[in-house]
């Protein structure tokens, strides 16, 4: 019954003293915030942490949500913008996609994951690798627009960007994404060879 119960439903709730409602709210997109920030993140226990501190910032600020768009946008917006002051305080380096250590890191990948060769063989493992080889923002365009099926505006608005941009941004992810699974694919076979 929790499902036929809006996001506007909820967020009505929590306003109204249930919080309860809020728990909820996270349920429904905890795992879709968690994705969102391990493409950023690279890093289980840092994505924990800015998941965390992302639904607390919904929390304190959901009566400033003010409906012109779905929450779940709302809600992106806020891992993105956490997620970027997470790692700047961090301060880590997002090197080149064409950079050389990509590759070396990608064959690390590639070895790491020849223990579980059945595993290998599912099209979503073998898409996860290539996303995690994406630089965080091209990771998460293409995880919002396919895996949250947010339009181009959106993710544009979650991202603060022009639509133009993100879909611009989103065809080159796109390119990028496919030389990855070529790689990765051409190296498998050439492994099985």
């Amino acid at each position: 019954m929790q499902n036929k119960i809006s996001d506007i439903e909820f967020i009505a709730q929590v306003l109204n003293g249930n919080q309860s409602a809020y728990a909820e709210l996270v349920k429904r997109h905890q795992r879709f915030v968690f994705t969102l920030a391990l493409r950023f993140s690279k890093s289980r226990e840092d994505a924990e942490e800015i998941s965390q501190d992302c639904f607390i910032k919904a929390y304190r600020s959901l009566h400033t949500f003010k409906q012109t768009s779905k929450f779940s946008t709302w809600l992106y917006s806020i891992v993105y913008t956490t997620a970027m002051t997470f790692l700047r305080k961090k301060r880590l380096n997002t090197q080149s996609i064409d950079d050389e250590e990509n590759g070396e890191v990608l064959v690390n990948q590639i070895s790491d994951y020849k223990a579980d060769i059945v595993e290998q063989k599912s099209k979503s493992v073998y898409l996860n690798i290539a996303i995690n080889q994406l630089l965080p923002i091209d990771a998460t365009i293409i995880t919002l627009f396919y895996q949250g099926e947010q339009s181009l505006e959106e993710i544009a608005t979650a991202l603060n960007m022009e639509t133009n941009t993100v879909k611009v941004k989103l065809f080159r992810a796109r390119t990028r994404l496919k030389e990855k699974l070529e790689r990765l694919l051409q190296h498998e076979v050439n492994e099985l060879l």
